[in-house]
């Protein structure tokens, strides 16, 4: 398997990049192309002991930056590292793309000028997928799109059933929408309209659900717009964060809870594993003609290096032509 690896894309670029391709090279033994600026990414590489490793750098001129406009910087900057990258899987001569750059300059790259839409597909979507304690949820849209229509929605469900089966391995998906209420007559317009599209349908669909039904693992898909899925993320991630600091002052207060804190240690480190998004590495660019993962800006080794693994779960899935297909049946 060859992984295209974006060194120009994380916060702290291209240290945390090109040590999580290392890392990934060494565990899994597959080919990273690692993709930037080629006197800066050989520097970085000096630094690791890169023998008998698979790693290839390909040239890249230009970087699309976390403050750029992605439309303008995707049609100025066809150089960057992104282009080269998601070119390199377009013309076959690598199975995925992995980036931790500037989100809507990904989105802008893939469906506009280089892989372009799987045909049938009416938007591309950005999936986010939860490590929560009951299991692993696959939500989207989570970002790509602010506004959408009825029959995106029930793309979406169709794409991330496929994703949640033949890359993680759930059988049989439950898929949901997301709403304010679990009554088929509640939540907005958009909701009232997609869930007949997706009654009506093959998927395994059971319905709305809430916020407090989606975080105890009710359904394996939740389908919503992407700008409710950005503040439903968003604001998950907040709380786990809140939640964590309110414990560990908690368990400081005092010297009984602190004796206790320390005995409970190792399994708050096993929670906190779980838990992290570090883990998960990546979310996935489901509905363009190829396997593209967006780490976060903020992702350091360990979460390039996951998302490198989420790359090789989506290549080994075939998630591409599944979803090909699996639109074809449902037209």
């Amino acid at each position: 398997m060859r992984i295209v690896l974006d060194a120009m894309g994380s916060d702290n670029h291209p240290a945390a990049d090109v040590a999580g391709a290392v890392m990934a090279a060494r565990e899994w033994g597959d080919e990273i192309i690692i993709v930037g600026q080629e006197d800066v990414v050989r520097r970085e590489l000096a630094g690791h002991d890169t023998a008998g490793l698979k790693l290839e750098v390909v040239h890249a001129s230009e970087v699309i930056e976390m403050d750029d406009k992605p439309a303008q910087a995707a049609r100025a900057k066809k150089d960057s590292s992104m282009h080269v990258g998601m070119n390199l899987v377009r013309d076959g001569k690598a199975d995925a793309y992995v980036t931790a750059g500037n989100t809507g300059g990904v989105l802008a790259v893939a469906t506009l000028h280089t892989l372009r839409r799987i045909p049938g597909v009416k938007r591309a979507a950005v999936t986010g997928i939860f490590p929560l304690p009951a299991g692993k949820v696959v939500v989207l849209d989570v970002g790509a799109n602010a506004d959408c229509k009825p029959e995106y929605l029930f793309q979406f469900a169709v794409m991330g059933t496929i994703y949640a089966r033949d890359a993680l391995g759930c059988e049989n998906p439950r898929v949901a929408l997301l709403s304010n209420g679990e009554e088929p007559y509640k939540g907005s317009l958009l909701v009232k309209e997609a869930y007949g599209l997706l009654e009506g349908s093959d998927l395994n669909f059971i319905g709305n659900l809430e916020p407090k039904e989606v975080v105890v693992r009710q359904a394996d898909v939740v389908v919503t717009d992407g700008f409710s899925g950005n503040v439903f993320m968003k604001t998950l991630e907040a709380t786990a964060k809140m939640l964590t600091v309110a414990i560990r002052d908690e368990i400081k207060a005092g010297v009984v809870t602190s004796l206790g804190g320390l005995l409970a240690k190792p399994a708050f480190a096993r929670v906190g594993k779980r838990l992290d998004p570090k883990e998960v590495g990546g979310l996935p660019l489901l509905g363009v003609n190829g396997v593209v993962i967006k780490a976060h800006g903020r992702s350091d080794a360990q979460a390039i290096k996951n998302a490198i693994r989420q790359a090789r779960e989506a290549v080994r899935g075939e998630i591409v032509e599944a979803i090909r297909q699996g639109l074809a049946r449902e037209e």
